[in-house]
């Protein structure tokens, strides 16, 4: 078995300090908002991942289904050495690339969780013992610096992530993906794509009740990171479809009025009945939508795979 390596460019205690930014000001303004990425403690992980496998949850079976219908032909088009994954987490879906890139030399994961990626790598090279695994612990919201790997190098973020970013928040995103590629890199992008409201919003508010304990898990994770006494059974679930910004929204509705303490930060933070905190946006989007904004960080468009019910979309796009 090949060794892998890991590199840290997130300084060790820089999550701890983005929560507290994050609390300091989502819970400080009106209205009140928590950026998603704190779902994800291991509990919430686990969650999610229970989410993925049910029936209202499309997202993951329409892109897998991509994946499988398309990885030969994106290995053909883009004769990858080097995968680059951002926010790999296990890594499961990227097993189709993997073994449809004949080429592949290098897979480098990027994630904040390091033992999400220890945990992936060991899988993938008890598999794989001729891979190079060179694991990155960061925050590709922040920028990335990639190390030096084979090219041509395949950027892939899947999963429709990039629609928890607001516009302007894309934008410089894609911006910075589009910085990390030389001449005959390319974008491997996953889009979950508008269409009828009950489906999308059934997808998170399932009928089990799981996306709302994973919404709810955020509260448990500020309770335990910053000694507060959030009660989750003060709030419910909310989710809806703006369709002005076509997104769906989870929010966290107050069902009392009350008043929570948050001893780390010595905050004192107040909800009127009804109230609502906003957890995550999830943006979705039309193939025009996503040329353009592809173009206006320098990249052009290529190819555009959707599965069979033209529901979820994955695309290839070069640097102009």
């Amino acid at each position: 078995m090949s060794p892998y390596s890991v590199t840290r460019t997130l300084p060790v205690h820089a999550t701890a300090a983005d929560l507290r930014t994050d609390v300091l000001q989502g819970l400080g303004r009106t209205p009140k908002s928590l950026p998603p990425k704190w779902f994800y403690d291991a509990h919430g992980s686990d969650l999610f991942e229970q989410i993925t496998v049910l029936p209202e949850y499309y997202p993951t079976r329409a892109e897998r289904e991509i994946l499988r219908a398309r990885a030969d032909e994106i290995a053909h088009v883009t004769r990858a050495r080097t995968l680059v994954e951002l926010g790999s987490g296990s890594s499961e879906k990227t097993r189709i690339l993997l073994d449809a890139l004949p080429e592949l030399h290098t897979y480098l994961p990027v994630d904040v969780s390091e033992s999400a990626l220890t945990s992936a790598a060991d899988g993938l090279l008890a598999e794989r013992p001729a891979l190079t695994v060179h694991a990155l612990i960061a925050d590709f919201t922040r920028g990335l610096t990639l190390p030096g790997t084979p090219g041509p190098r395949l950027l892939a973020f899947l999963g429709g992530t990039l629609g928890n970013l607001l516009p302007e928040e894309r934008a410089v995103f894609l911006k910075s993906l589009r910085a990390l590629l030389r001449p005959g890199d390319a974008l491997l992008l996953g889009t979950d794509l508008v269409k009828d409201e009950s489906t999308l919003v059934a997808a998170y508010d399932d009928a089990a009740g799981v996306t709302a304990a994973f919404n709810k898990n955020v509260l448990s994770v500020l309770n335990r990171e910053l000694d507060a006494d959030f009660d989750p059974a003060d709030f419910a679930h909310v989710a809806c479809w703006d369709a002005e910004h076509e997104w769906i929204e989870m929010r966290l509705r107050a069902r009392s009025a009350l008043t929570v303490k948050i001893r780390e930060l010595g905050l004192a933070v107040a909800f009127e009945e009804g109230e609502e905190l906003r957890t995550e946006v999830s943006a979705k989007f039309r193939r025009d939508g996503v040329r353009e904004e592809l173009a206006s960080a320098a990249m052009e468009l290529k190819h555009w795979w959707t599965d069979r019910e033209g529901r979820f979309a994955l695309s290839l796009s070069v640097p102009d």
